[in-house]
């Protein structure tokens, strides 16, 4: 079971680096405290070359590893419909304060991640699983 982290562990964790508030679409993909597997489409909140945070209805264990498919803005991929595909750990969980809101999530990324047209997401995106050893990911160590 994951320890509960300080502040200043989420700090360090998720606000690595300066990081950008930009209204990004991402669908996120996980197992919600059920064990029911989910699927939600969010507004991104921050992200930055360690991690993310964003708002979900779904509640989520720490430690639990979720797949965010973000939309990357036109302007940045040249016009075209690029996403980034990648995959992290709950690092921190911000109860709602009102009944029935949303949860406040902030995951660490892996160091895997893959850039891909919206067409071929679909197709792309299995490789992200555990038992897949292509080498068709970028790998920032």
């Amino acid at each position: 079971m994951a320890k509960k982290p300080t502040p200043q562990d989420i700090h360090e964790i998720v606000y690595r680096g300066e990081g950008f508030y930009l209204p990004l679409h991402t669908l996120v993909e996980g197992r919600d405290r059920s064990g029911k597997n989910f699927k939600e489409n969010i507004i991104l909140s921050h992200i930055n070359c360690g991690g993310s945070s964003f708002w979900i209805r779904h509640s989520v264990h720490l430690g639990e590893e979720l797949k965010m498919i973000i939309d990357l803005p036109k302007r940045l991929s040249e016009d075209r419909e690029l996403k980034l595909i990648i995959k992290g750990k709950v690092a921190f969980v911000e109860s709602p304060k009102k009944e029935n809101a949303d949860h406040r999530v902030f995951i660490a990324f892996g160091t895997k991640y893959i850039i891909t047209s919206d067409e071929q997401c679909n197709e792309k995106a299995p490789f992200m699983r555990k038992k897949d050893k292509t080498k068709r990911h970028l790998n920032t160590d």
